[in-house]
């Protein structure tokens, strides 16, 4: 049976190993339980914030002294080889040593898994014995409104130039070409996997890729030359297919047509990621109901979901594309790699697609997952000044960009945004959010185009 002790006094409540609650557990019988006290034997022999991570192990990427990757460290080893004098930082996020001395170079076998995808890309690194990174990195969307800014702004410099004669002899594609917006998604997926590359001495690189049929997901009955036979086979124009697809009655007034002019109404408004020029985004109405639509501001009232593909639509494009530029490729599937995944019970998760991907087992030692975001570079913009006219451009990058860290008076700080052509910069951290000027920064982080958890 378990004694009571004395308690201490003055109990701090915010240190990890202290218990700022008692489990009625620790005294096997309740005459003997002491509520809101904290005993002398209840301490833990360890720290409680370390028990809580679930066995996850963090660990510290190294570089031999000619800059090539080895394998990681525990925390422990790094601290000891930068106290010793045998090694120095090289980066912060993620923290990346390098060695001053030769060594062995002894390296392990390490596959890199990759769960390709058009919003997140799960990666794993794995090696025969545990998990040595893991992660998801979140891609950024807004390349097609970047440009479409940059279409408006170009289109009304252009009204106010002098007129010159059209040239069209150098506006010819390179082959392979893709649209911007599905190549830098692309792109971004090669400069994940050569990054981890110079973290690891990866040697197998297994990337899980999928080809849609949408025709086949839009009906799956499909078959033979109905292929080549989309939706408005045999009508005249979409105006028809609209009109029999609603069985000739306006959703609006309830009403036939009956010969009265009719419009085409966008489901979704100008601007909406969803809007599309297909029949599935389309809806008849008669021309005076459109207007009265408009008017009252019922658009919502008739919006429904409409088909998105364009996630499929990437996958089935860069398929072929990782053969091209990936040497020694290996390739799976989607439905190997859920079938892996539920032989060993494992969550999905991309982090975890892409575990399974490179070859780990529930067995394996698993490392804590991080997550990386994508963020644009180049912060040059069309702003306007504080008078409010007379548009004016930031040409010169400041040293510090959005979501890059900086620290003042010892405190580190998130940059949320820059004022005055870069001189005023608003921080954010945990606590507050203040706006600071730029000389008064002790130091700075920039992170380039993968912002790492911190």
């Amino acid at each position: 049976m378990q004694t009571l002790q004395r308690e201490f006094k003055n109990i701090p409540t915010d240190s990890s190993l202290v218990c700022s609650s008692i489990s009625n557990e620790l005294n096997k019988e309740e005459t003997l339980s002491a509520h809101g006290k904290v005993l002398i034997c209840n301490n833990p022999e360890v720290n409680l914030h370390q028990q809580q991570t679930g066995g996850l192990k963090a660990v510290v990427f190294v570089l031999n002294i000619n800059g090539l990757p080895l394998m990681p460290c525990s925390k422990t080893k790094a601290r000891h080889l930068l106290q010793g004098g045998k090694a120095y930082v090289v980066k912060k996020f993620p923290f990346i040593i390098k060695l001053n001395f030769e060594c062995d170079n002894n390296i392990q076998e390490v596959n890199l898994g990759i769960d390709s995808g058009a919003k997140f890309i799960g990666f794993s690194a794995t090696s025969e014995k545990q998990e040595l990174i893991s992660g998801t990195l979140v891609l950024d969307l807004k390349t097609k409104d970047r440009l479409d800014k940059k279409m408006m702004y170009r289109r009304g410099r252009r009204n106010r130039l002098r007129y010159r004669k059209p040239r069209f002899n150098n506006r010819k594609r390179k082959d392979n070409w893709l649209p911007p917006s599905i190549e830098r998604k692309y792109q971004t997926h090669l400069t994940l996997i050569e990054k981890i590359k110079n973290l690891l001495p990866i040697k197998n690189i297994i990337v899980e890729i999928a080809k849609f049929d949408i025709q086949k997901i839009m009906n799956p009955e499909i078959n033979g030359k109905e292929y080549q036979q989309g939706n408005l086979f045999d009508y005249q124009n979409i105006v028809s297919y609209l009109q029999v697809r609603q069985n000739n009655i306006c959703p609006y007034c309830k009403k036939e047509f009956k010969g009265e002019p009719k419009a085409t109404h966008h489901i979704y408004r100008h601007g909406d990621s969803r809007r599309t020029n297909r029949p599935d985004g389309l809806l008849l109405l008669h021309k005076k109901c459109h207007i009265a639509l408009h008017e009252k501001h019922r658009e919502r009232e008739f919006q429904k979901v409409v088909g998105q593909y364009k996630e499929s639509t990437f996958m089935s494009i860069i398929n072929k594309r990782f053969y091209e530029d990936i040497s020694d490729l290996q390739v799976t599937y989607g439905y190997v790699t859920q079938m892996k995944r539920n032989e060993y019970n494992i969550e999905k998760t991309h982090y975890n697609d892409a575990f399974i991907i490179s070859g780990g087992t529930n067995q394996q030692v698993r490392c804590k997952s991080i997550t990386i975001e994508q963020k644009h570079r180049n912060n040059r913009v069309l702003q306007v000044n504080r008078k409010g006219y007379k548009p004016s451009i930031k040409r010169k990058r400041c040293i510090i960009s959005p979501k890059d860290i900086f620290w003042v008076n010892n405190k580190v700080y998130s940059c949320r945004t820059m004022l005055s052509y870069g001189k005023q910069i608003i921080g954010e951290n945990l606590k507050v959010k203040r706006c600071f000027n730029s000389k008064l920064i002790n130091k700075y982080f920039n992170f380039g185009s993968f912002v790492w958890d911190i």
